[in-house]
């Protein structure tokens, strides 16, 4: 059996490529494909150093660092990797790899992170924190997308069967696509965390500041309770206006080491997560250090949290992304802290182990394509 592995791009090590790693562990001799390679020398450990096939976007101007400007391109550079020689396809995809075209005796296998998120639920969003909710540009921006989503819908077709990575994904996939999907969940991990039982009186954030993340709302709810203090980890584009709203009992750290990182989770009394995020790792990360989760009740958090309506809960959720219903979820899990034990939160983590991902994806696939072969006899 003769693999190709399509995935969107390749720039940096973050949640998608993590499930690419995985993946690649399980069918190392499968081919790599991309619109775009620019991972440096000292970071394709995790690719396994493979040649990867790109895409005529590799070699337009300023493609390194405005490769996200030419999504409007993709749809037709994607379809021109020729893939007649595999048996087996395999899109990793969040934006345009699942558009690669196949014929009837090939497989097309799609692990979706989640169809094209600016351009379906979250257009309105992406269009207005990019200044493109109105004016010429906007209404360009809004007339390319519009013709992304018919191509999105169109390519659909072509996929045989889809993996989402949670519940929440799923659900987005029916909608968008019509398609059921079988979760898998992305790995996580959990072995670079150490349990640590004793905590200190500290709380928890760590994002790229970004406006999703939210991370303005869990500063300004610290901001307005003196007496407990939260460190901030991270950077980015919102750094200035979250240190604006910071009060004395809020420390940002700005961007830190993954043994920064790592070490201020063992110790926080809780991670605080305000994001929806269509799985989210920060949370497990947070509870394999045995550390409960305040987390807002949307999104992959609702799937990998227990809450207190579970017997061994490992955190709180909160309704609403606002500032004062982080303060009452902070209330509400001081209340209940006794509750959630370490050993717990490290359990619950443990559930989305790599080899656990391994295993549930190898025999998706395996099975997937015996299924397959019965049908072409």
């Amino acid at each position: 059996m003769k693999i190709a592995i399509v995935h969107d791009w390749l720039t940096v090590y973050a949640g998608a490529e993590r499930v690419l790693e995985q993946m690649l562990l399980c069918y190392p001799d499968a081919d790599l494909f991309s619109m775009v390679d620019f991972l440096p020398a000292d970071k394709r450990s995790f690719i396994q150093h493979k040649q990867v096939s790109t895409s005529f976007i590799q070699c337009l101007p300023f493609a390194r660092s405005k490769y996200r400007q030419y999504l409007p391109l993709m749809p037709l550079a994607v379809e021109q990797f020729d893939l007649s020689g595999y048996d087996l396809v395999i899109s990793s995809s969040h934006a345009v790899a699942k558009g690669v075209l196949t014929g009837p005796d090939q497989l097309h296998l799609c692990m979706c992170y989640s169809p094209i998120r600016y351009a379906w639920d979250l257009q309105h969003q992406y269009l207005r924190e990019s200044g493109l909710d109105r004016g010429l540009k906007g209404w360009l921006a809004k007339w390319l997308l519009h013709r992304i989503r018919l191509w999105d819908v169109r390519t659909a077709n072509g996929v045989d069967h889809f993996i989402a990575i949670s519940h929440f994904i799923a659900r987005r996939i029916q909608k968008v696509y019509r398609r059921e999907s079988t979760i898998i969940y992305p790995p996580v991990d959990i072995h670079d965390f150490e349990l640590q039982e004793k905590k200190e009186d500290f709380y928890l954030t760590a994002s790229r500041m970004v406006p999703y993340k939210r991370i303005d709302l869990i500063v300004e709810a610290f901001s307005a309770m003196p007496d407990k203090r939260l460190v901030v980890i991270g950077d980015g584009p919102e750094f200035a206006k979250i240190k604006s709203k910071a009060g004395p009992n809020v420390k940002l750290l700005g961007y830190q080491s993954f043994e920064v990182l790592s070490d201020h989770m063992q110790r926080a009394r809780a991670f605080v997560f305000a994001a929806e995020e269509d799985f989210g790792i920060a949370p497990l990360e947070a509870q394999a250090c045995g550390t409960p989760v305040i987390a807002f009740a949307k999104g992959g958090a609702m799937e990998t949290i227990q809450g207190l309506d579970r017997d061994e809960p490992t955190g709180v959720f909160f309704p609403v992304q606002s500032s004062v219903a982080i303060q009452q979820a902070l209330h509400l899990f001081e209340q209940n802290r006794g509750r959630i034990t370490p050993d717990a939160c490290r359990a619950n983590a443990l559930r989305f182990a790599p080899e656990r991902f391994r295993q549930e994806f190898r025999d998706f696939v395996e099975h997937a394509w015996k299924d397959f072969q019965a049908k072409l006899v």
